[in-house]
């Protein structure tokens, strides 16, 4: 696993219990993500890369920025299609922080997303126009990288869409799917998006085989 990566994806307070986005047990993932990391196993990592969504006041993501939309409505904006979400992760304050127990210092590279007021990224790789890079491809190419491992939050987002364009950059990708939480609203779908992920290449796998 020397030229691979584990892509510790948004694990943030505020996606966290209590948090303004909460996935439920969306803390639970923290200790193993800790033992993976303190495991033999961790020695065969090249790069630990852990993101952050870090998104100004009055970002294109937030529902309370637009008029007369609430949560989960979806707009179109510059010609995206945008979920609207409540206030979160706003840059500097303690819902952005990375939850207090995971042992960040263990990352080679924090890498904070979502930064651009109209523009917002679910992917590590991209922004969601789809081609505003977040720097992490040229990253781990320096790095020698050609697998990546993902974990975090949430599944069915931003695990989902950094797995996705992983696979379309070349990389020999895994989920591990003990080590991430979704949203899953409504009801079953991050079955179906698990799913989309398995048909096109992807692999879903667990920490075990790793330890």
């Amino acid at each position: 696993m020397s030229a691979s990566a584990l892509i510790l994806i948004d694990i943030q307070n505020d996606f966290c219990p209590e948090g303004a986005l909460a996935v439920t047990d969306g803390d639970a993932i923290v200790p193993p993500i800790n033992r993976l990391l303190d495991s033999p196993g961790r020695s065969g990592f090249g790069k630990v890369v852990a993101t952050a969504d870090w998104h100004p006041l009055g970002h294109i993501s937030f529902a309370s920025t637009h008029e007369g939309k609430k949560v989960n409505d979806r707009i179109e904006a510059n010609g995206i299609t945008q979920n609207l979400w409540p206030v979160h992760c706003v840059a500097g304050t303690p819902g952005a922080d990375f939850h207090p127990v995971l042992d960040i210092d263990r990352a080679d590279l924090i890498l904070r997303k979502g930064t651009s007021l109209h523009l917002d990224s679910y992917s590590a790789f991209f922004e969601n126009d789809g081609k505003t890079p977040t720097g992490l491809h040229g990253y781990l190419q320096t790095c020698g990288i050609d697998t990546v491992f993902l974990a975090g939050l949430a599944l069915d987002w931003c695990v989902f869409f950094s797995a996705l364009d992983a696979l379309a950059l070349g990389y020999k990708t895994t989920i591990l799917q003990d080590l991430c939480r979704p949203v899953d609203q409504p009801a079953g779908f991050s079955d179906k998006r698990v799913g989309e992920l398995r048909m096109k290449g992807v692999l879903v796998s667990t920490s075990e085989s790793l330890i």
